[in-house]
């Protein structure tokens, strides 16, 4: 009988313990796929947007958004002292979300095309030459992207 009570004891506590330590399954929040649309947009106000909430992703810590990224990957994070960095947070944060939601394809032109604006926006604040040659390099890591990204 002291052996038949110690097992279900240890039973119950075990499975008092799982239930405790599981908690509730937490999803991200219905509009998710809105919010991702509404980031990876081609204007200025899109990553204006983007760009509050990747300074502020504990206010999004529900959405369980992928944040993380390489940058520029295997380029230049600043080709030339133009600093794209940031634009190449966008684009990883575009394609790492759509990608673990199942919808990449259907969403990788406009992500592409957003980070190419982004990278525009960058070469507006030069003038001359040096926004010509922003430019360029500009294109060039719009074509890598759109051709092997």
């Amino acid at each position: 009988m002291r052996r038949l009570a110690t097992s279900l004891a240890a039973t119950a506590v075990a499975a008092a313990a799982t239930v405790a330590l599981s908690g509730p399954a937490h999803a991200a929040p219905a509009d998710k796929p809105q919010v991702l649309s509404s980031w990876t947009q081609t204007s200025a106000s899109s990553y204006n947007a983007w760009l509050a909430a990747r300074n502020n992703q504990s206010a999004w810590a529900a959405y369980q958004f992928d944040w993380s990224t390489d940058y520029c990957s295997k380029s230049p994070d600043n080709p030339f002292g133009f600093p794209f960095k940031t634009a190449c947070a966008r684009h990883d944060f575009g394609y790492r979300n759509y990608k673990a939601m199942g919808t990449f394809s259907a969403n990788k032109a406009r992500i592409d095309s957003a980070f190419y604006e982004d990278l525009k926006r960058v070469c507006n604040g030069y003038s001359g030459a040096s926004k010509t040659a922003c430019n360029s390099t500009a294109w060039t890591y719009y074509q890598a992207v759109k051709a092997l990204g």
